[in-house]
């Protein structure tokens, strides 16, 4: 796969490999005719990359929380929380499909994710931490599932 198919088809990816050739190439300590420093273009690229992961736990956990509010709060169930769920799974399905290689990462990031979903769960619902299970009470397929309703 070409560099340019992979920026469009990978963008996580891609910032990773790019940044990795550029960190061999500093190591190499290129002779280039224009001046480039590349270990700090390297690492500004591998932290775009990351952002990509950074915005799938973000998504995740809000998507997380209304999940838990809606299980926990029944009489406060309300449309714009539907939406907010609805809108979660529509924006980590893009990025997912815009990053494919985030898809191995995906039980990774949920782990993090719940922990500040059910940290903020507690804050939002007046509710005591330990009303929401330590780990988290839906599965990868139930939370990404546009039906899915607890």
């Amino acid at each position: 796969m070409s560099a340019v198919s992979l920026y469009e088809q990978d963008f996580h990816r891609w910032c990773l490999d790019q940044a990795a050739a550029l960190k061999k190439l500093a190591a190499m300590r290129a002779n280039l005719a224009v001046p480039l420093d590349l270990e700090n273009l390297a690492e500004e690229i591998e932290s775009l990359g990351k952002s990509q992961r950074r915005e799938l736990v973000s998504r995740y956990q809000v998507l997380l929380l209304h999940l838990l509010k809606w299980r926990h709060e029944p009489r406060r169930r309300s449309r714009s929380w539907r939406s907010t769920i609805a809108t979660q799974r529509l924006e980590i399905a893009r990025l997912l499909r815009q990053n494919p290689s985030l898809r191995a990462r995906r039980v990774e990031e949920l782990a993090d994710a719940y922990e500040g979903a059910r940290t903020l769960a507690a804050i939002e619902t007046g509710s005591p931490l330990s009303t929401f299970p330590e780990t988290c009470p839906f599965t990868l397929d139930q939370i990404e599932d546009p039906e899915f309703l607890p």
